[in-house]
């Protein structure tokens, strides 16, 4: 399929502490990213640390979205409910409006909703709860989610721009969807490159059973995720930012 056709930016997970407990090294982070995922409250975070991480953000340049998730602060937004459409709205709708509430204390703009956790993984397979996070979405805002999926449709029917994801720290099933752990594992820095190379050079990785699967990326705006609770993921953004300014620099090299 090729090189991906735009050019490829990071998106990280912030501001997923909670009180005393901490959730990432984010300070270490921040230079090393382009988008931060902000969680705002049901599966992590509370005030404090929004604003703390939105200041941070801010003072690094780092584009913020909103990083809302289901209300499960105990499994971290990795375990699976069963909400009503209306309520799969409404907990949006909450999560973005406290992150808007402390983005324009700071004035900065909203840059991107992307969702957390198992209720992206819900999202993907299931249209009805695509939709309804969606629906949830300020008018204007763009999705990060997985192309070839029901993000992908429901942003599409609902006119809201989509931004399609790559993963640096997690891995794909055959089917595409992927696969969603409540702990995150290692990773070598070397299977880091090599599976990032991958997917920006020819818009495919290898799945958890050795095939290849093509990522339908089509012509949408590209970000790469990592993970700030992952084990070493300093050294795997550190690895991430190697590939993408590498591939920025030979596809799209500045004028």
């Amino acid at each position: 399929m090729g090189p991906i056709k735009q050019r490829a930016k990071i998106n990280v997970d912030l501001g997923e502490a909670y009180g005393n407990w901490t959730c990432g090294p984010d300070d270490e982070l921040l230079p090393m990213i382009d988008e931060a995922n902000v969680a705002c409250g049901f599966h992590a975070s509370d005030p404090l640390i929004m604003m703390q991480t939105v200041r941070s953000c801010k003072a690094s340049n780092v584009a913020i979205g909103a990083h809302p998730g289901l209300p499960d602060l105990q499994g971290f937004g990795r375990r699976e409910m069963k909400l009503t459409p209306e309520e799969l709205t409404a907990l949006t709708v909450y999560q973005v409006g406290a992150l808007q509430g402390f983005l324009a204390h700071e004035q900065v703009p909203l840059h991107h909703v992307k969702p957390h956790g198992v209720l992206y993984g819900m999202m993907c397979k299931d249209y009805e709860v695509a939709k309804a996070v969606m629906l949830g979405i300020p008018k204007g805002i763009p999705v990060f989610g997985l192309s070839g999926t029901n993000m992908e449709k429901a942003a599409n029917d609902l006119g809201i721009p989509f931004v399609a994801e790559m993963y640096g720290d997690v891995k794909y099933n055959g089917d595409g969807f992927l696969v969603i752990d409540r702990k995150k594992k290692p990773w070598k820095s070397e299977d880091i490159t090599a599976r990032v190379t991958q997917q920006v050079e020819s818009s495919s990785v290898e799945t958890v059973d050795g095939a290849t699967y093509h990522i339908p990326l089509k012509d949408y705006e590209v970000s790469i995720c990592c993970h700030s609770d992952s084990p070493g993921c300093v050294e795997i953004v550190k690895a991430t930012r190697a590939v993408v300014d590498q591939f920025n620099k030979k596809y799209f090299p500045e004028k």
